[in-house]
């Protein structure tokens, strides 16, 4: 046996010189350019991507957070009231603590606003979550609950359409997720089910509740159109029953168009004269292709996009 691996054998555990030190760092991340960014925390407005968890942070560690997202654009910022009232409905349901007051939060929003130029393409996303574990497990203490409001540039997705197909994850219900609240610990299975879409050259997908009923997209809620009627997913528990959903649908109705909240298939949509999303942040957004079957952006599409544009800025 050679001299130097009877040296290294000797060589007691404890006083071994410590590995190479490019075997312990962290490996190279790419460098993010955010968009310009200012975010109340701790008192102060702070520019970029202040940090604000840390990896003994509960939030950062085990999920337990929630937040909300209203939209700027064009100098308007429609439904930011019941935005912010669903941030704090979501903390109470999530059992955090919902300290920030409506004109709080309110007042903040429009301060943060002024940092930006008035026609900037904003999201402004309020936010709550646990600071410490209970005991250091996986129990968080309500009391230790944090709170931030993040402003960013967020231009509008051009209407141009998108593509769906049906994705094989599914959407959870109340029995075993914290679907009551818009919490961030729901989304990684959104975002799974996108990524999984998107590797079969579709843009969004559709996704089934626990009964295989279709619940929404990855990121929106869904209309579609047959015979003149349009149909939408009514809401079971397993989805968020969304702002712009409930304005879409008001405003449509408004306007005389017969809307039917239901249960409904995924063959309900791969036959439908034309379908259509909607969602805070690109609002209403035809769909043009579902599997291999090519649509055209519809005039109830048309019809929907038209009155809530004229909604947010009446």
């Amino acid at each position: 046996m050679p001299h130097d691996t009877l040296e290294a054998r000797s060589v007691r555990p404890d006083t071994a010189a410590p590995p190479p030190r490019s075997r312990l760092a962290a490996p190279a991340v790419a460098a993010v350019n955010y968009s310009t960014t200012w975010t109340f925390f701790d008192g102060d407005w702070h520019d970029g991507n202040v940090p604000i968890m840390g990896p003994r942070t509960h939030a950062a560690w085990l999920g337990s957070m929630v937040f909300d997202g209203g939209r700027a654009f064009e100098s308007v910022t429609p439904d930011l009231d019941k935005h912010i009232a669903r941030v704090n409905w979501s903390a109470t349901n999530f059992k955090l603590k919902p300290m920030v007051d409506h004109a709080t939060w309110h007042g903040l929003v429009q301060d943060g606003l002024k940092r930006f130029a008035p026609q900037a393409e904003l999201y402004i996303r309020p936010m709550y979550w646990a600071q410490n574990g209970a005991g250091g497990g996986v129990l968080f203490d309500p009391e230790t609950t944090n709170w931030c409001l993040c402003i960013y540039e967020a231009p509008m997705p051009k209407p141009t359409g998108l593509s769906i197909t049906l994705s094989p994850f599914r959407k959870p219900s109340a029995d075993c997720a914290v679907v009551d609240a818009k919490a961030g610990c729901l989304y990684p299975n959104n975002s799974r089910a996108m990524i999984e879409a998107q590797s079969r050259g579709f843009g969004n997908c559709l996704m089934r509740d626990m009964l295989g009923n279709i619940a929404e997209l990855g990121n929106s809620n869904i209309f579609m159109a047959k015979d003149g009627v349009i149909y939408t997913p009514a809401p079971n528990g397993t989805f968020l029953n969304g702002v712009t959903r409930r304005r879409v649908i008001d405003l449509l109705r408004g306007d005389g168009a017969d809307v039917v909240e239901t249960t409904m298939r995924y063959e309900d949509f791969t036959t439908a004269d034309e379908i259509f999303a909607s969602g805070n942040f690109a609002k209403v957004q035809p769909i043009i292709r579902i599997d291999d079957r090519t649509l055209q952006p519809g005039p109830f599409y048309a019809r929907a996009r038209k009155l809530y544009w004229d909604f947010a800025h009446g």
